[in-house]
């Protein structure tokens, strides 16, 4: 007995519908929902969750990076364009103050020296908002910081979640909030 994706009624028959671009086994109460999706005769190994290479990958149009693929045994996974980004200090806004104060320095004068908003500076010191790319390394080269974390951030470091297989759940992932 297979779970109804959609209302959740255990069914023995599902069938495969798409709504707004997502596949869904449902039951026959929930097939109006959506357009049935005729699966294909040849039976393969792959999953619809799978990353083989029995997957079409003309769909990606080339866009992989190097051709590498997640692998369940190998626990990489596919380059995406994150990778290359430098990630924002968790503490940005604690360090932006911090060389303020020890310069001296007003947020409206601060502000003024950058030639931003003094709204801006105060909104990035409470943590309200993310300073753009420029705005990072304008208080960087002003201040005198680092305000990109180093390393990746600590919740990162400290998971060690996982099957053995190397493959993740969400309920590997999710932190419950109890």
């Amino acid at each position: 007995m297979v779970q109804c994706e959609m209302c959740g009624t255990e069914t023995s028959s599902p069938k495969t519908i798409k709504v707004e671009g997502a596949k869904l086994d449902v039951c026959s109460n929930c097939t109006e929902f959506g357009t049935e999706v005729k699966q294909p005769s040849s039976s393969s190994s792959s999953t619809k969750y799978s990353t083989s290479s029995s997957s079409s990958s003309s769909s990606s149009g080339g866009a992989t990076s190097g051709g590498s693929t997640s692998s369940s045994s190998g626990g990489s996974r596919r380059q995406d364009m994150f990778d290359d980004m430098d990630e924002l200090a968790t503490d940005y806004d604690d360090r932006v103050r911090n060389a303020r104060e020890e310069k001296g320095l007003s947020q409206s004068e601060l502000a003024n020296e950058l030639n931003e908003k003094a709204s801006l500076v105060r909104k990035i010191e409470r943590g309200d908002t993310l300073p753009s790319d420029s705005v990072q390394s304008k208080l960087e080269s002003h201040l005198g910081i680092e305000l990109s974390a180093e390393g990746g951030s600590a919740e990162d470091s400290e998971w060690s979640g996982g099957s053995a297989s190397g493959s993740y759940t969400l309920g590997d992932v999710v932190k419950r909030k109890d």
